[in-house]
C-alpha cells in the first residue's frame, strides 16, 4: 500500500508530529492540577525520574517496531514475529484503544473550542466564581452544543488527515505545534510577572518533600509514575506508525529523548501558567480537573487584558488537543488503509462518521445519559472510556511491546531491537540495559496496572 511507504518530509516534521501525539490534554489539563494536588516541585522531580527510566525506553521500542516493519499497528507484529507466534493478536486491541480514546477526546476537544469562543466574546466578563461554574454546568448539560463541537473537532481532524501525510498531517501539525510553543511561552512570561506570582513559582519549582510526606509518599510516587507513563501515548501503536514513516538516518533513542523533552517542556510550561496564576489571585491550585474550566476563567477575569490572555490560553489548549487528534486519526486511517485496502479519502470519510457516532455516548453522558454511572456514583461514560484506555490498554500494550522486543525465542528479540534502534546517527540505546528492560520494566508496568484497580 502506498500509505505504508510514505515518509515524512523532514526530521522536524517527525519530531513535532510525534511530540504532538504525546502533547495533549494530559499535559496541559491534568499536569498542572496533579502537580498542585501532590505537592508542587517534589512531584515534578519524581515524575521526571520515571519519564527517564521507563517512558523513553518504551517509546524507543515502539518506534523501532514501526520502522523495522515499515507498517502500522495493522501488520507490524506480523512482519516481525517468529512464524507460529501470535503477537499480532494485539493489533485489533490496540486499534480499538485508539477508537476508545477518540470517543472521549473529541468531546473534550470540543469543550476547548467552546471556551475559546466564550473567552473571545467576553462571556465570562464580570461573572462571579459561582456564575462561571454555572456556565460550565450549563455547557455540559446541553447535548446539542457538546455534539456540535465534538463533530466540528472530528471533521477538522480528518480534514487535515485527508490532505495526505506530508501535505496535511505534517504541514499543518508543524504550524499548530510551533504556534502552541510560541503561545505557551508568551503566556508563561505574562503570568510569572503578575504581582504575587513569586510564591506560586517557589511552590512549583522548589522541591518540598515535607509536603509530599503529608500526602503520602507511596501515593505521590504512584501518581508520578502514572503521569509519566501516560503522557507519551505509548502502547497503542501511535508511535509505531510514525516510526514506519521515518528513514534510518537517526538512532531512535535520541529521537525519543527529544520528543520526551518537548512533551515535558509543554507540561512544565503549562504548570508555569496555571500554578503562579492561582497563587497571584489567591486560588487553590489543587482544585482538580475543574481547574481549567471553573478556576482559570476567574483568574483571567482578574487580570488586566484577561479576555485576550484567556482566549490565547484556550487557543493553546485547542492546538494541544488537535495535535493529538490528528496523530491518532492518522493511526486509525493507516490501519484501515492497509487492513481493508481503502484509499486515504475513503478511510477519512468512513472513520469520520464512525468516530462522531461512537463519541455520542460520551457527549450524552453528561446530560441525557447522566443517570448511567458505570464506575460508581458521580462517574460518567467518559470515566469508563478513560479507565479502559489509560488503566488497561496503554499499560498492557506497553508491556506487550517490551516483551516482544526482549524475547529472543518467541518474540522479535533483543538483538533485532538493538540493531534497529541504533541504526543511524545520534544517541545509542545501551545494550547493558537488557536486564532492566527485560525483567524489571515489565514488573513496573504490571504494578502500575494492578495499582489502577486498587
Amino acid at each position: 500500500m502506498k500509505n505504508e511507504r510514505e515518509q515524512f518530509g523532514s526530521r522536524l516534521g517527525f519530531i513535532l508530529i510525534s511530540a504532538g501525539c504525546a502533547i495533549g490534554l494530559g499535559n496541559v489539563w491534568r499536569f498542572p492540577h496533579i502537580v498542585g494536588e501532590y505537592g508542587g516541585a517534589a512531584f515534578i522531580v519524581i515524575y521526571l525520574l520515571f519519564l527517564l527510566i521507563f517512558g523513553i525506553p518504551i517509546m524507543t521500542i515502539e518506534f523501532s517496531v514501526g520502522r523495522s516493519s515499515g507498517k502500522s499497528i495493522a501488520t507490524s507484529f506480523q512482519e516481525l514475529e517468529p512464524k507460529g507466534t501470535k503477537w499480532h493478536w494485539y493489533s485489533p486491541v490496540a486499534i480499538i484503544g485508539n477508537y476508545l480514546l477518540m470517543m472521549f477526546y473529541t468531546v473534550i476537544t470540543g469543550w476547548m473550542f467552546i471556551y475559546f469562543i466564550k473567552m473571545l466574546t467576553g462571556d465570562f466578563a464580570g461573572n462571579t466564581a459561582t456564575q462561571i461554574s454555572a456556565q460550565f454546568d450549563a455547557m455540559i448539560q446541553n447535548p446539542w452544543l457538546l455534539i456540535g463541537f465534538m463533530a466540528l473537532a472530528t471533521v477538522i481532524g480528518f480534514g487535515i488527515c485527508s490532505l495526505g501525510l506530508k501535505g496535511g498531517v505534517e504541514k499543518i501539525t508543524k504550524v499548530m505545534m510551533l504556534a502552541l510553543l510560541a503561545i505557551i511561552v508568551i503566556l508563561a512570561i505574562r503570568v510569572i510577572t503578575l504581582p504575587g506570582a513569586s510564591e506560586g513559582l517557589r511552590y512549583y519549582l522548589i522541591p518540598d518533600f515535607g509536603k509530599m510526606a503529608e500526602k503520602g509518599v507511596g501515593e505521590v510516587i504512584m501518581a508520578a509514575m502514572a503521569q509519566a507513563f501516560f503522557t507519551l501515548s505509548i502502547g497503542m501503536g501511535s508511535m509505531a506508525v510514525f516510526g514506519s514513516y521515518i528513514s534510518k538516518k537517526r538512532r531512535l533513542m535520541g529521537e525519543s529523548i527529544t520528543i520526551a523533552v518537548l512533551d515535558t517542556f509543554v507540561a512544565i510550561m503549562a504548570g508555569l501558567i496555571v500554578i503562579p496564576a492561582c497563587f497571584a489571585f489567591d486560588i487553590k491550585p489543587d482544585s482538580g480537573p475543574s481547574l481549567i474550566f471553573e478556576t482559570l476563567p476567574n483568574v483571567f477575569n482578574a487580570m488586566s487584558g484577561g479576555r485576550l490572555w484567556g482566549a490565547c490560553f484556550f487557543l493553546f489548549m485547542i492546538f494541544a488537543a488537535m495535535s493529538t487528534l490528528v496523530a491518532v486519526f492518522e493511526n486509525i486511517i493507516s490501519y484501515s488503509m492497509y487492513r481493508w485496502g481503502w484509499s486515504r479519502k475513503k478511510s477519512c470519510l468512513i472513520n469520520c462518521g464512525l468516530i462522531i457516532s461512537l463519541s455520542l455516548p460520551c457527549a450524552l453522558g453528561f446530560n441525557l445519559l447522566s443517570g448511567f454511572t458505570p464506575l460508581g456514583a458521580g462517574t460518567t461514560i467518559l470515566d469508563l472510556e478513560d479507565f479502559i484506555v489509560s488503566s488497561n490498554i496503554l499499560p498492557l500494550g506497553s508491556l506487550i511491546y517490551v516483551l516482544f522486543a526482549t524475547n529472543s525465542r518467541y518474540g522479535w528479540g533483543w538483538k533485532n531491537f538493538l540493531a534497529e534502534a541504533n541504526t543511524g546517527k545520534g544517541a545509542k540505546f545501551p545494550a547493558w540495559l537488557k536486564v532492566y528492560v527485560k525483567y524489571i520494566l515489565p514488573v513496573v508496568i504490571l504494578s502500575l496496572w494492578v495499582q489502577s484497580y486498587l
